[in-house]
């Protein structure tokens, strides 16, 4: 089951892998989040905020969870705005999830 509804049939490869990844990160929270994040950002992303958002992406999900929902403090690394953008995106944890076709 997966929770995408943007097709990726007009993103570049490197913004679809990006979309696959923020719906298939291991803990279900940071699935909507990153998720959500990603289908109203991925397609407005310049080059360079696809870089750090990568970099983001790469930190293990028990510390992301930690640091977007405040009970540690953001390190020092991504006290950015794209960090900000991220931590402070409000997904909607109750939107219906597609179903597999």
């Amino acid at each position: 089951m997966t929770g995408v509804t943007l097709t990726s049939a007009g993103l570049d490869p490197r913004r679809r892998r990006i979309l696959f990844r923020c719906w298939h990160r291991g803990i279900r929270e940071m699935d909507l989040v990153f998720g959500q994040f990603a289908e109203a950002e991925i397609a407005k992303l310049s080059e360079a905020e696809l870089d750090e958002f990568e970099t983001i992406m790469a930190e293990e999900d028990n510390d992301l969870v930690r640091w977007i929902m405040g009970t540690w403090p953001v390190p020092e690394r991504f006290q950015t705005p794209m960090f900000a953008r991220l931590a402070a995106y409000k997904p909607d944890f109750d939107k219906p999830l597609r179903t597999p076709e």
